[in-house]
């Protein structure tokens, strides 16, 4: 049965549904902004690098990419240049590779001092889409830490398909703002792109979304800001998923 969604053009009806996690499904975008916050703040101040790390840089440079390439992003918009590493590299090693395994664990810090709890609107229009029939549904996220979030917020049975960090990586397919990962999983699903709808937060997702010829790119507003949103390619921008939730 399709998904009918009421601010999408009059009569088109979506076959599956191509969820981002982190500020989506759960609020987990604040822990990576803790824990990214925490990294740079040292950084920034260990090296003299002005200025000073702040939100607004999360939202640019690092919200829904790949985590090494959000740490050579934010390094490039102040003009810092470190030599990439490798993934093996110590967290802290002064390379792209040692600060991106530095926010790794810093972010599974936060997690634990914070556990996860899902947005309320967002399960409800899980359940809602559960009730109609035959209507897959995945989560596509860069994280590598997707399947551990999952299951602390107690989603990990609503998915049966998962395209994250550890995927892109064994598949060598390229991150967000790229669409590959999200048509990967629309393959996965069996579903045309163009019957999809993706659902994002970020702008490199929702870029990625529209970049994909996927159905419908919704995107959510949890600090991107609607207008940013709209101008990297949703169609439809919402405060929160029950907005999505036929009463």
């Amino acid at each position: 049965m399709p998904w009918h969604i009421p601010q999408a053009p009059a009569g088109e009806g979506f076959k599956a549904a191509l969820f981002d996690l982190d500020g989506v499904l759960t609020p987990t975008a604040e822990v990576h902004m803790a824990a990214w916050k925490r990294i740079f703040d040292d950084y920034f101040s260990s090296h003299s690098i002005t200025p000073a790390y702040s939100d607004a840089d999360y939202f640019a440079h690092v919200d829904g990419v790949p985590r090494y390439d959000g740490v050579a992003r934010l390094l490039k918009s102040r003009g810092v240049e470190i030599p990439w590493g490798d993934p093996t590299d110590a967290p802290g090693t002064d390379t792209v590779c040692g600060l991106g395994n530095a926010k790794n664990e810093a972010y599974t810090a936060v997690l634990k001092e914070n556990g996860v709890t899902p947005y309320e609107g967002s399960v409800a229009l899980l359940d809602h889409l559960g009730e109609l029939d035959d209507f897959p549904m995945a989560v596509v996220c860069s994280s590598r830490n997707t399947p551990v979030v999952l299951e602390a917020a107690g989603l990990a049975d609503r998915f049966a398909t998962v395209v994250d960090g550890d995927t892109a990586a064994a598949e060598g397919l390229p991150g967000k703002p790229a669409p590959d990962t999200f048509l990967a999983a629309a393959k996965r699903l069996g579903v045309p792109a163009a019957d999809c709808v993706v659902l994002e937060d970020s702008l490199s997702g929702v870029a990625a979304g529209h970049a994909g010829g996927f159905g419908l790119v919704l995107g959510v507003d949890r600090g991107a800001g609607m207008d940013a949103l709209e101008i990297a390619g949703a169609n439809v921008v919402v405060k929160d998923l029950s907005e999505l939730v036929e009463l």
